[in-house]
């Protein structure tokens, strides 16, 4: 196996990871944080398989902004606290 496919392997399998930990999660903030490494992993495997204007656009978009938005809206709620 070369070095390619070797980085191609974990670096999807590390997609997979951080996706199941994303859902699993019950911290909002943990969850939020393992969707924007799943964004980063991802755009690492496009750029593995030569689709950098793809890569690109998932780190930017995937993974930068989507991830702030849902900081940003986790921020903005707050817990109801029992009375």
């Amino acid at each position: 196996m070369t070095l390619w496919a070797s980085l191609l392997t974990m670096s999807l399998v590390m997609t997979v990871v951080a996706g199941f930990l994303a859902v699993v999660l019950r911290d909002l903030l943990a969850a939020a944080l393992a969707l924007g490494a799943q964004g980063l992993f991802l755009s690492l495997a496009f750029y593995l398989l030569q689709a950098p204007d793809v890569a690109i656009a998932q780190a930017g978009i995937g993974a930068a902004l989507t991830t702030a938005i849902f900081l940003l809206a986790i921020r903005k709620t707050r817990r109801k606290e029992e009375e």
